[in-house]
Order: C-alpha cells, then structure tokens, then sequence
C-alpha cells in the first residue's frame, strides 16, 4: 500500500521512528540481557516465580492509576491551550490516579501474605517483595501522570529518551541485583524498574514547573472523570485481566505439571513478546491514527488489506525464519536448560500470526470508540484463552498452553471478522 510506505519513510523512519527504533531495540537488548542473567543465575524455576510477579505488577499498575492516562494525553493535547480545561483535567488526573495508588498501595501492604500465597503457591515467603512493591507504587503512578502531560504536550523525543534511560537503568539494577541477591534480587527488580523512571522523569518535567500550579484540589471535576472513564474501562480491561488470567495459566501448570515447565512456559512469552516489539509500534505509530481519521468503509477495508498486503508477508517470513532458528533462538536468550522450549515455539508462532491479524482490525474498536464491542471482544479473548489453556495443558502438558493461545487467537479471529465481515467483504461504501 503505497500510502503505508509513503507514511513510514516519509514521517515514521525520519521524524520519530529513529528514537523510536532505538528505544524498542534498548528494551529488546535489555529484556534479552535480564533473561540471560535469569537462566544463568536462577534457572526455570525461577523464571516461573518472575513471570507471576510481573504479571501480578502489571495488574497493580493498572488499577493504581485507573487507567486514566490514555484519556488525560487526548485532553490535555486538546486543552492545552485553555488554562482553566487544563487545570480541570490535570487536577482530575492527578488527584484520582495519586489517590487511587495509594489505596491500592495500602491494599498490597496488608494483604502482602495473602499475595504471596496467591502469586508463590507452595514457596518461600516473599511477602517482604510485595510490600517493597506498596512502597514504589505511587512513584510510578506520579511517573505515569508526568508521561500523560509530556505526550499531551507533544514531548515525544523526551519521552522516548527517557524510555531508553530508564531500560538502561533498570537492566543495570537488575543485573546487579541478580547477580548479588538471585531470586530476591530478580523479584525485587521487577517490583521497583518502572517506578525508578520517576527520577528520571522529574528532569524531563522541570521546565513544565508552571504546571504544578494549576494542580489545585478545587479543580478536580467529576464530569471530567467521566469523560475519562470509558478511555480507562478500555484501558483497564486488557491491562489487568490478560495478565491476572496468564498468571491463573503459570500457577495451573506450576500445581499441575511442575515449575520447570512453568518456566519454559515464561521463556516462550517472553521471547514472543521481543520479536512483536517491532510489529506492535508499527501498528500504534500507524493503525490506531490513521483509523481515527478515515470514516468509509472503502477507505477502511483499504487500510486493512493494504497492511495485510505490504507487512504481513514479512511477518510470516520473519516467523518462519525463527522457528527455523529456535535452537539458536533459545540458547541465545536463555541456555541449554531451556532447550524444551523449542518444542513450544510452533503454537507459539502460529498464534502470534493470528493475533496480529485480528488486532489490526480490532484497532477500529479503539479508534471509533466502539466501547461494547471492545469489552465483549476482549472478555471472549480472556475467557477462552483461560479455558482453552486449562483444557490442552491437561491433554498434552506445557505445551497445551501454547496451544491454547493458538486456539483463542483462532476463534478471536474468527469474532473480529464476523464483526467486520460487511465492512471488510461487502459492497457498501458509504458511510461506517
């Protein structure tokens, strides 16, 4: 598609897409560099333990901070220019997120044994990193608010600066604390990265100082909130529910086919989510924009087809030259250890191919605010996904998980194209 090509020399590799690709490839190295650190000084098993906790941290960022932050970027970029809707809406953000993550910090601080149990069946007692975790939280949440306001006032090279600072720091930290500390080292690692940024955020907000006055109690606006609250409902769903069912899915095979698997299980993921790095900005950087701005079915199935025809061919060979390159694949991110991992990658593969299918479609939920057709979508997903998982780990083991996310993608796939069949295949061009 001549348009896509056009859009991604003319504006995404020259203006951005530099910092950007420098910024998803820091994360990549220091993701690779974290997991070479895990195999070599904790193994799989241990492996297991940080991918529950990470997913458990994903979910309690999320709720901290409601989900505002996608929505306060769109208002602040709109009222930018108007000092009182500004003040309204930064008050409103700031206010709920900061007192939303504090509620939630004290939630994990009380409740920290009760949290071990859930994220650490039949371990040791980390109780202590959860805690550690209630300490950090509101950081991250003022980090996430200070991100709102720099992508609203279009301070895109900082923030992507940032980003790259922040990898660099947080993989120094948790190498260092790996290789001191092993597993504790690990787990605290993933408790205090994200929060960390905040310190380097504060630099980037300095000459944004002027701010801080308008964020005043008396501001705070209950109609804001609820102009909000749909932005975060959208945002809250798959940000807490994939990762509370993925940990659901980790414990299952942890109780009901061992840690180790469990753990090979987390490799896979993981390696999964470093190949899609690149695939997954490309479809915000580009999807999610353009969508917003067509509205006719033609131009639409246009988009659609046009990304089908012009990425997904290199999609299917680049996964194609990575199952053929599994073995080197995992020993170069992990070791020999992880050597069973090899026999999930084909699942794995397959399923990550129909879930950029489906979600470059999927982005017109977002882009069109088709708020029910999102949240029913994304309950089915999780709901199957859940299900399907459960069912083929007890037929074939670990590997029925990948399987299962093979499976889920396939009938999400199939939902997405009934949804959109008349747009996508019909012969009406008029109006969506």
């Amino acid at each position: 598609m001549k348009k896509l090509i056009d859009y991604i020399n003319k504006n995404v590799l020259i203006k951005i897409t530099s910092l950007k690709t420098a910024a998803i490839l820091t994360r990549m190295i220091a993701g690779i560099l974290t997991s070479k650190a895990i195999a070599v000084f904790i193994g799989a098993e241990g492996l297991a333990l940080i991918g529950n906790l990470r997913n458990f941290v994903s979910a309690g960022h999320s709720v901290a901070i409601l989900g505002l932050y996608k929505g306060a970027v769109k208002y602040i970029a709109e009222y930018k220019e108007n000092v009182v809707r500004l003040s309204k809406t930064i008050s409103t953000v700031y206010y709920f997120g900061f007192v939303s993550s504090i509620l939630v910090s004290l939630l994990c601080y009380f409740n920290a044994e009760n949290i071990n149990n859930l994220i650490f069946p039949n371990y040791s007692n980390y109780a202590y990193v959860i805690k550690i975790f209630a300490f950090v939280l509101p950081f991250y949440a003022l980090n996430m608010f200070s991100f709102s306001i720099m992508n609203g006032f279009s301070k895109y090279k900082i923030l992507i600066i940032i980003n790259i600072i922040g990898q660099i720091l947080g993989v120094s930290i948790a190498l260092l604390l790996i290789y001191q500390n092993n597993i504790d080292g690990a787990l605290i690692s993933v408790v205090i990265a994200e929060s960390l940024i905040f310190l380097i955020t504060l630099v980037g907000i300095i000459n944004r100082r002027s701010l801080t006055s308008l964020i005043q109690v008396k501001q705070i606006s209950f109609s804001y909130f609820k102009r909000l609250s749909s932005y975060s409902i959208m945002a809250l769903f798959s940000a807490v529910l994939l990762p509370i069912v993925a940990l659901a899915i980790r414990s299952y095979i942890i109780e009901n086919v061992g840690y180790k698997d469990a753990g090979y299980w987390e490799a896979m993921t993981r390696i999964s989510k470093y190949y899609l790095m690149l695939v997954s900005s490309l479809m915000a950087l580009y999807i999610l924009p353009r969508f917003t701005e067509i509205d006719t079915v033609k131009e639409f199935r246009k988009e659609v087809f046009g990304f089908y025809k012009t990425i997904i061919p290199f999609l299917a060979l680049a996964l194609f030259l990575i199952y053929l390159l599994k073995p080197f694949v995992v020993t170069f991110v992990f070791n020999e250890e992880f050597k069973p991992v090899e026999d999930l990658f084909l699942w794995q593969l397959l399923g990550d191919f129909l879930k950029v299918l489906s979600l470059v479609i999927a982005y017109q939920f977002l882009a069109k605010k088709m708020f029910w057709h999102y949240v029913i979508t994304e309950v089915f997903l999780i709901v199957i996904l859940y299900i399907t998982s459960i069912y083929f780990i007890g037929l074939f083991g670990v590997k029925g998980a990948v399987i299962g996310h093979f499976v889920s993608y396939l009938m999400y796939y199939a939902v997405i194209l009934l949804i959109f069949g008349s747009s996508l295949f019909g012969v009406d061009e008029g109006k969506e």
